[in-house]
């Protein structure tokens, strides 16, 4: 073999095995995925209205267990309470309520977490459905940004009442960018339930069962004027999809909002202006 030859053989055979080197490289290390298109703020709404009121057709009946946990620290005196439910739900507007334990102070109980239920229940009926649905008949809407995260892509809303309900808040829910349902609210009630309450901060969560979104955990803290602290917490568990719709029922969905995930709780509000008003019970 010539001197020449014996050179040239390295460079004749990286120049052969650079193709390969490079589309093993490109195999090996595969570009960022590609993000879809990001909506503008009327077609973010307008699926979200259409995907909630399908999914409100199609969920006929379901259950699961609910544990609400009570706790206020200020004047007159601090005070506990501790209630675990179990719930049934049946279309279009029936909840049925069944105590399964109960401990802690008994105002808290009797007038709290007896009364967030009926509230729930009266939140089902009638124009209660309408006038408190998350649509733009009840909410001015902004589209305050999209978020990326671990579960995938998010849409950033700000929304305000456009009626004084105490069953509307304000603030910001973020909406999941493929199922457009709402995973998640931050806010406050829309109308101040009493006098006697500073300030309230609301925060929900929710969670994917079988196709549905339903509510994972609410969190509600209000201060009231002469001092106080109330702290209340919702969480939700156990839930089974007991029945569901035909699917030719669910496609002829009018759009429109959801019950099942509208109106934030002011169980602590309402607490803390109970207990400023009365005073010791």
């Amino acid at each position: 073999m010539s001197m020449n030859l014996v050179r040239a053989l390295p460079i004749v055979l990286s120049l052969v095995s650079a193709p390969c080197a490079v589309n093993a490289q490109e195999n090996a290390v595969p570009g960022p995925p590609t993000q879809p298109k990001q909506l503008n703020l009327e077609q973010v709404l307008a699926n979200l209205e259409q995907r909630n009121a399908q999914r409100a057709a199609a969920l006929e009946q379901f259950e699961g267990k609910r544990t609400y946990r009570m706790q206020y620290r200020g004047f007159p005196s601090d005070r506990d309470a501790e209630m675990v439910v179990k719930v049934i739900f049946r279309a279009p507007n029936t909840k049925q309520f069944t105590v399964l334990s109960q401990t802690g102070s008994k105002f808290v109980i009797d007038h709290i977490f007896k009364k967030l239920l009926e509230g729930e229940q009266e939140a089902l009926k009638g124009e209660n459905r309408h006038e408190t649905a998350l649509t733009r008949q009840n909410y001015d809407f902004e589209l305050a940004g999209y978020e990326i995260t671990p579960d995938g892509g998010q849409y950033v809303l700000s929304l305000l009442p456009k009626t004084k309900n105490k069953f509307l808040y304000r603030g910001k829910i973020w909406v999941d960018a493929k199922d457009f349902a709402v995973v998640r609210i931050e806010g406050e009630p829309g109308k101040n339930p009493s006098m006697w309450i500073k300030k309230t901060g609301i925060a929900h969560t929710y969670v994917k069962v079988d196709g549905f979104w339903l509510p994972a955990e609410n969190h509600t803290e209000s201060f009231i004027r002469l001092g106080g602290k109330a702290t209340l917490s919702i969480e939700y568990r156990d839930y089974k999809i007991l029945k569901t719709a035909p699917i030719d029922v669910v496609r002829k969905a009018a759009p429109g909002g959801n019950t099942l995930l509208d109106g934030a709780s002011d169980g602590s509000a309402v607490l803390a202006g109970h207990i400023a008003q009365h005073g010791k019970q």
